[in-house]
Parts: C-alpha cells; sequence; structure tokens
C-alpha cells in the first residue's frame, strides 16, 4: 500500500528510511511547539490554545504535503512571521491579533488562487538554475546560523553584531549547553562521515541524553528565569478546550476599527514574505535532494504550493500565524527523505504531540542545534555547482549576493529578492537581456516597490 500512495522503489528509497527521515524532520522541528505560543502569548493569544493550533495546521499542511505532491517536506508556522504577527501588527500597529489571524487567512486565501492557476509555478520556473543552486547554498548558512544561535554558541556582541560564547561564564546553564551543542555537533559529523544509517537523528537523541545525564550530574542547573529549563521530559495532558479561544477568531473582528489601507499593507507583507520564504525553501531543499529536472524545475511544485496555502488559511481559522513549507525539511531530506511518507511520519508526529506536547517541548534546542549545522554544511556544498568563471559574472554575482543576504539579514526572502534584482540589472547593463525570463522582471519590480512601500 505505501509503495503504491508513495511510490517508494521508484524514488530509491524504502519504508524504513522515510520513517527515520520524517521522525529526524520532526525533531529538528519541535522547538516550533514551545517557541510559536511563546512569540503569540505577546499578542494576548492564549498559549495552549496556540500550541493546539500550531500542531493541528502542521498536521493538515504536511498530510497535504505528504499525499497532493509526495514530496518530503513539513509545515508548521513560520518563525519570522509569527513574530511579525505579535511584534509589528498587534503591539506595533495596534491591531487585535484577530485582525492579524483575519489577514493571515486572506493571504491564504490569495495563495490558493495563485497555486490553483499556476501563478506560483511560474515564478518558481522563471528563477535561473544559478539562483535556484545559490539559494541552496544560502538557506545552508542560514539554517547553520541558526544552529549556531540555538546552541548558544552565536551571542550578541555590541562591538562586532555577533561573538562566540564564553564556555565558563554561566557555565551551569548557558556553559554547558553549548559545549553539549559541540559534543553533538562532533559526534553527529563522525556518525555521517562513517555512512551510519540515521546519524543526525541518533546525533539528536545523543546529545539531549548527554543533557539529561549533566543535569542528573549537576553540570546542568536549570533556571526558569533565565530560559534554562529541565531537560528531562515529563507527561502531562493538553486541554483541549483552550482551542476554543482562537478556533474561528479571525472572522470576529469589528472592521470599523481598521485602517483599510494599512490592512491591506499587512496583507501584503504576509504575502511578500511567505510567497518566497516557501519558494525559497522549496527551491533550496529540492536543489539539494536532486529532486529538480534538468530545465531546474520541480514537477511536484503546484501541488507543493496549494499545500503550502491550504495549510496557512487553515492555521488562520485555527488560530496560528502563516504556516509555511519548513527549512528544517532539510534535515529529513539529508537523512534520506525523498517522499510524502517523510512528510506522513512527520505530520503524524504533530498529530501525537497534541496529546504529549510537554515531552516533545523538553526537546532542547540545544540538541537539535547539532542537526541544523550538518544540514547547513549539506546543502552549502551546493555552492560548487555554481560557475565563478570570468564568462558567467552575469549569474555568479547575483548568486553571490543571494548566498551573502540570507544569514546576514536573517531572511531567506530577503536573499531572493536581492539575488532577483541584481540578476535582472546585471544582465540588462551587460547587454545580456535575452538571459532575462520576463517574469523575473516583474519580480524585480515588485521587489525593488516592496523595499519602497513595505
Amino acid at each position: 500500500m505505501l509503495e503504491k500512495l508513495f511510490k517508494l522503489k521508484a524514488h530509491n528509497t524504502n519504508v524504513r528510511t522515510e520513517v527515520a527521515a520524517g521522525i529526524t524532520t520532526f525533531m529538528t522541528m519541535a522547538y516550533i511547539l514551545a517557541v510559536n505560543p511563546s512569540v503569540l502569548s505577546q499578542a494576548g493569544m492564549d498559549s495552549t490554545a496556540v500550541l493546539i493550533a500550531t500542531c493541528l495546521a502542521s498536521f493538515i499542511g504536511t498530510l497535504c504535503m505528504a499525499f497532493m505532491a509526495n514530496l518530503p517536506f513539513a509545515l508548521s508556522a513560520g518563525m519570522g512571521l509569527n513574530a511579525y504577527l505579535a511584534y509589528t501588527v498587534v503591539l506595533g500597529m495596534g491591531y487585535p491579533w484577530q485582525a492579524a489571524l483575519l489577514a493571515v487567512f486572506i493571504e491564504g486565501v490569495i495563495f490558493i488562487i495563485l497555486s490553483v492557476t499556476s501563478v506560483r509555478e511560474a515564478i518558481f520556473n522563471a528563477i535561473p538554475l544559478s539562483l535556484k543552486k545559490a539559494v541552496s547554498v544560502g538557506i545552508g548558512l542560514f539554517i547553520a546560523f541558526i544552529g549556531l544561535q540555538n546552541a548558544g554558541l552565536t551571542v550578541d556582541n555590541s562591538a562586532t553584531l555577533v561573538s562566540i560564547v564564553s564556555f565558563t561564564e554561566h557555565f551551569s546553564t548557558q556553559g554547558i549547553c553549548a559545549l553539549l551543542a559541540v559534543i553533538g555537533l562532533l559526534l553527529t559529523a563522525v556518525l555521517y562521515i562513517r555512512g551510519v544509517k540515521g546519524s543526525i537523528l541518533i546525533g539528536i537523541l545523543g546529545t539531549w541524553l548527554l543533557g539529561i545525564l549533566c543535569q542528573l550530574l549537576g553540570l546542568y542547573v536549570p533556571d526558569a528565569d533565565t530560559g534554562y529549563y529541565s531537560l528531562l521530559p515529563h507527561f502531562a495532558m493538553t486541554d483541549f478546550s483552550k482551542l476554543g479561544e482562537t478556533f474561528g477568531q479571525c472572522f470576529q473582528v469589528d472592521f470599523s476599527q481598521l485602517g483599510i489601507f494599512n490592512f491591506i499593507v499587512i496583507i501584503f507583507s504576509f504575502l511578500f514574505v511567505d510567497l518566497f520564504d516557501t519558494l525559497g525553501t522549496l527551491i533550496g531543499v529540492s536543489t539539494k535532494a536532486g529532486m529538480l529536472d534538468k530545465d531546474g524545475r520541480l514537477p511536484a511544485i503546484r501541488p507543493a504550493l496549494l499545500a503550502d496555502a491550504i495549510a496557512t488559511t487553515a492555521g488562520a481559522v485555527l488560530g496560528t500565524s502563516t504556516t509555511t513549507t519548513f527549512v528544517e525539511s532539510s534535515a529529513g531530506v539529508a537523512a534520506g527523505g525523498r517522499t510524502g511518507l517523510t512528510a506522513l511520519t512527520t505530520a503524524l508526529l504533530f498529530l501525537v504531540s497534541i496529546l504529549l506536547a510537554p515531552i516533545f517541548v523538553a526537546i532542547p534546542a540545544f540538541a537539535t542545534a547539532p542537526a541544523l549545522i550538518i544540514v547547513g554544511f549539506l546543502m552549502f556544498s551546493t555552492i560548487t555547482e555554481i560557475r565563478f568563471t570570468a564568462d558567467s559574472y552575469t549569474q555568479s554575482i547575483p548568486a553571490y549576493l543571494c548566498v551573502l543576504a540570507m544569514p546576514l539579514f536573517y531572511s531567506i526572502s530577503e536573499g531572493i529578492s536581492i539575488g532577483v534584482i541584481s540578476y535582472v540589472v546585471l544582465n540588462l547593463a551587460c547587454g545580456k537581456y535575452k538571459q532575462i525570463n520576463p517574469v523575473m522582471y516583474v519580480l524585480a519590480v515588485l521587489f525593488v516597490l516592496k523595499y519602497i512601500f513595505l
């Protein structure tokens, strides 16, 4: 049955590999179950309701990805987009969170229409192969940077913006976590180099177990006031009645209190970021997985984009911010995931996590950080496929700028914006306009307008 549904043999994979990949993807995404309720609760939303909504939206979206597109990509509430909703739209602009969710819902409906009419697919196919490869490289650096942050290895520095953590200062919390992340990174790397199946997943679990051991020995001392919680999982049930506090609230909006122009700006802000974050993730992960055809196209791009749009719409109704394809899907791909069975496994784990959320939330960020750093390395290796010879500078310089922008501006969509604009400008200025797909002109203009008005 699974063979018939997901065509495992045709993708040179098997059930065991796919399931392990799905678990790996979930483990690297599990942090969202703790982070999203924390962020959206700042906007006045009930954290338990947000947790349930996040799990359900992730389940629905990833299930759609599994059966509609047969791709190993998972979806959940997008980081950055949740912060934009809470801190900019609600706390900054003064809109009620119900109105913010309505903007997300409208954005999702627009995306459904664009996906059905092939507009999003046309955008995907219009991006040149050099930029697609650059997106993969840029995402690699981006998620590696996220991994360094989650590990606590990268800290703020007023002089240089970032610097390495002091291991000896606050050793029982920050220091030991950073050290465990380094050990986990080396463990994962050794396992991967030696060809151990499920090396990334083993690395996550091994690092977590080391953390638990350190806590039992007193080397790690939980301090909730500074954000360092117990690493020991505990069993508890979720209050399902809380979902009623957010479910359908996006339709309970007093339109007389909304400024129409500002509200439209909010919708298009969500629209831009979600569109190009999703495209960037699909491009980057599918490039690394070898899923693109000879023309640099992803055969299942339309159902993948439609699944993403459905997830966003459902998530807004349930009570969470924009649900999007997660770059952490690359962890599952690196573990061998190639079909929708990987996504199905991840979806089921999100569903189960509603019942046992406290256990999954207990997975510390420093334990998943090594996986992100290793996967970042694997995606970064695509850089060797970009030509840097003099006759290809109009291709490689935009690719370089795209790669540079993603980690430094902390945004996949900003990397794509800069890559597209520079590609069009450089090729036009150098008389190579025949290389430019007409859709790229439209994208470049839209990106420039975005920087002017949004």
